[in-house]
């Protein structure tokens, strides 16, 4: 890259798809090593292989501070301490994933509809 980690990334960059956008972020939030992390779909531009890498470091990066993790593919948040579910700008559930899952409302839904439409894909 020109620039290497330093290179200037905006809305318009034409050089760099959305994947790899997404990707030199998250190195350099890895590299800044903050004390608070705030990841917005931090990998929704990523393939799913690329994804289960990116999730391991992440969990690394996570351990000992504060992070804020905005996601839709809640297989990223699995292993979170807290999950706030919101709906219509609500918070409408909150809990671990085991506990939302036994718990069996609108965060079992969404989880559920997101792993069967996989299956269903992959079939």
């Amino acid at each position: 890259l020109p620039g290497g980690y330093n290179m200037e990334l905006n809305e318009e960059a034409t050089n760099v798809s959305q994947g790899q956008k997404q990707l030199l972020t998250i190195a350099r939030a890895i590299l800044a090593d903050p004390k608070i992390l705030i990841l917005d779909e931090a990998t929704s531009s990523v393939d799913t292989r690329t994804e289960v890498l990116i999730q391991k470091a992440m969990d690394n990066l996570m351990k000992g501070r504060t992070s804020f993790i905005i996601a839709h593919r809640l297989s990223t948040i699995r292993d979170a301490d807290l999950i706030l579910v919101m709906k219509d700008g609500d918070i409408v559930e909150q809990g671990t994933h085991e506990a939302l899952l036994d718990k069996g409302g609108f965060y079992a839904d969404l989880y559920n509809s997101q792993f069967e439409s996989t299956d269903q894909t992959c079939a």
